[in-house]
This record gives structure tokens, sequence and C-alpha cells, in this order.
């Protein structure tokens, strides 16, 4: 194991986050022991090549009681966890693939734990158990029928990267193309063969393969050191070889199991939480519109009143007799009235000068009487202005 370890770390020489990653894939590789690690060449349409970590092998799927190995690919960027990985499946000769949410006709993985991928929260493992549940719900492969030829592997196009990703978008190159790999190119074949684990006969449907003989790891033998030595097995051995290897096998079922609910449960857990959010924030809308509403039905009351006021006056004014204008306006005080008179004959020293210039313009007076009528009336509304100042000085108004 410390020997794998420094020979995961030379692969991983590259990496930003080294020691995180080499974390991660050996506490995966400990959970799925048929995933193995190696560094390969990642080859972009447009000539970038990149030297990254490809987790290869078979993942356990329990598809209606029984369990099938899907063999799959996993590539680690080297700037792992803050970019998502790129994951495949890799189907065999007697494979094909099954379109489906989560699978795309190239065995692109597409999950939501990919697209809302947090460099703080998210591990591999959590990947390799989401992948698992969702190939249960529809699995990835089924078997090709017997006679059908196996066509050439389609192009392959990536997934979309996150922003701020090092590398350039990868699009889907020409078939006529041969320069064009469907998968990174690698110093081996493309797709190398995990071996056949569906023995059983092909099925043209979609439905999985038949899962006889069919084990996610090997068997554990477990007999005893000194016995075999010695030469002799009897069937106390073989018993306890069985019950070992049972219930070896059943903790680790158990163990995915486990895993597998606590992968949905925390989906569950988040969608409760988004569900919290959600709630909270309808309430915080009602809660506002409650009060918008309150205040607009008290401002719709107050108008009512000042309508029937306005009503009241306006019945009241047409009751009473003509008003005199000048009665109108009382003020409260001399200084006031003062103020007010020499406003008003400012005002119309104002018009009269207007409808002399008018007269002027018309022809109805000549130049000399313009002049000599505007000196006056501009003489007497600068006495009337000069008196209105001093007033509003005395009454501390702005003046």
């Amino acid at each position: 194991m410390a020997h794998d370890e420094i020979l995961l770390r030379s692969h991983l020489s590259n990496y930003k986050y080294r020691d995180i990653t080499s974390r991660e894939v050996v506490s995966l590789i400990q959970v799925y022991r048929s995933l193995t690690y190696r560094l390969e060449g990642f080859v972009f349409n447009n000539g970038v090549r990149k030297e990254l970590l490809n987790l290869e092998g078979t993942i356990p799927v329990n598809y209606k009681g029984a369990f099938y190995n899907i063999p799959v690919c996993i590539w680690l960027m080297d700037t792992h966890p803050k970019n998502a990985p790129l994951c495949f499946v890799k189907p065999t000769a007697d494979m094909s693939i099954k379109i489906s949410k989560y699978i795309d006709s190239n065995g692109k993985v597409y999950l939501p734990y990919l697209h809302e991928w947090n460099s703080n929260g998210s591990t591999l493992l959590m990947l390799v158990q989401c992948m698992i549940s969702a190939f249960g719900e529809i699995p990835p492969v089924f078997s090709k029928p017997r006679n059908e030829s196996r066509p050439p592997y389609p192009v392959n196009s990536f997934m979309p990267l996150p922003s701020g990703f090092p590398y350039p978008t990868v699009s889907p190159p020409q078939f006529g193309n041969p320069s064009a790999t469907p998968y990174p190119t690698t110093s081996n074949l493309p797709y190398p063969n995990f071996g056949t684990p569906y023995p059983g006969a092909a099925n043209t449907n979609g439905a999985p393969f038949s899962p006889a003989n069919t084990t996610p790891y090997p068997p554990t033998t477990g007999y005893p050191a000194a016995d075999v030595a010695g030469g002799t097995i009897t069937e106390e051995h073989i018993k306890a070889s069985l019950l070992s290897a049972v219930e070896d096998k059943l903790r680790r079922r158990l163990k995915e199991q486990s895993q597998q609910s606590q992968a949905e449960l925390q989906t569950l857990r988040r969608t409760q939480e988004e569900l919290r959010e959600g709630k909270s924030r309808l309430e915080d809308i009602m809660t506002r519109l409650q009060r918008e509403r309150a205040e607009l039905d008290k401002n719709v009351a107050i108008l009512q009143e000042k309508e029937k006021e306005l009503q009241s006056a306006v019945e009241h004014l047409g009751e009473q007799e003509s008003v005199d204008v000048d009665e109108a306006v009382v003020t409260t005080a001399p200084l006031y009235s003062q103020l007010l008179n020499s406003f008003a004959e400012e005002a119309t020293l104002e018009d009269a000068i207007y409808y002399m210039g008018e007269a002027l313009r018309k022809e109805v007076i000549d130049l000399d009487t313009f002049l000599k009528q505007v000196r006056t009336l501009a003489r007497r509304q600068f006495t009337l202005r000069a008196l209105m100042h001093k007033c509003r000085q005395k009454a501390q108004l702005a003046c």
C-alpha cells in the first residue's frame, strides 16, 4: 500500500492539490477495489495534451435485486478538486449504450452531482455512489444481439467545463477524420477489455444482462494457514472458509448499501433545505404583500374621507352667494396686508408694462408715449419691490 501511494503521488506530481487528490483516490480504491489508476495523455480537439490521472474499472450496480459490473472511467483534472472530473461509461464489445437522462450516445455521464460540484464538499467516493444510484435507476448499457456487428464507436462530446477552467472547450470531431479519437488518446487501445461481466443471453429490448456468476469482487478464501501448510483441509475448514467469504461479501454489500443510502439521504437533505429556503422566501413575500395591502386599505380609507369632505365643501359653496375677491383673502397682521397689497400692485404693473409693449408693437401708441409711461410704471414697480423686500425682512420671511 505504501508503494502504491508513492507511485500515486509520483503520478500526481503536476497536480495543483496533490495531497487532497491522493487521499481521495486512495479512499476510493479501498472501497471499490476493481478501480485502478494510471497516468495517461488527455488530448483535446485543439491539440492540447495533458497528462491526467485516469481511474478505470467496474463499479457494482444493484438493479432489481441483482448486482452488475458497469465499466467506467473517471478522468481527474490537474486542478482537482476545484473542477469536476469527466466520467464515461466504456462498454465492452458485447455491450451497447442505453441513452437516458444520465448517459448520452457517446457514454458521457451527466449527473446533478457533477454540475453542482463543490470543491469543499464533493468527493470521488460520493461521485461513484451517485453514479451507482443513478445506474441502479436506469441501466447505462444493455446486451447486443449476437448477430450485430460492433459499429465504430462514436466521437466524444465532452461535458461543458466549468467557468474559469484552464483548458479549452472540446467540440466533437468529424467521423471521417482518422486522427480524432472518441476518448483522450492513450498509449493503449481506447477501450480495454474488462472481461464480460454479463455472461447471460443477449437482450435487444434494453434490459440489463443476466446477473449469473457475476460478483463485483473476488471471493475471499480464508483457509487457516497452519492446516493449509500441512496439506489437510477438512470440512470444518471449508465451512469456515465459506462462512468467512459470505461474511466478507455481506459486509461489503452492506457497506455499499449504506454508502448509497447516505448519498441518497444527502440529496434528499439538500432538496429539503432548498424547499425550506423557498418556503421562507414565500413567507417573506406574503408578509410584505399583506403589509402593503394594509397600507393600501388605509390610504383608500383616507382618500374616501377626503373625497367626502370635498363633496361637502363643494355643496356648501354651491349654496352660498358669489364671493368678493377682495374679501376672500384676509391677513392676520397689518404687515402681511401691506405685503399682500404691494405684491398685487406689482403684478398689475408687470401686466401693464406687457400690454404697453403690445400696444407699441401694434402701433396703437407712439414710441415717446411708450417710453414715458414705461418709465413711470417701472419707477413705481421698483418702489413696490423694495417695500416688499423690507416687509419680508420685518416678518422674518425668505427674501
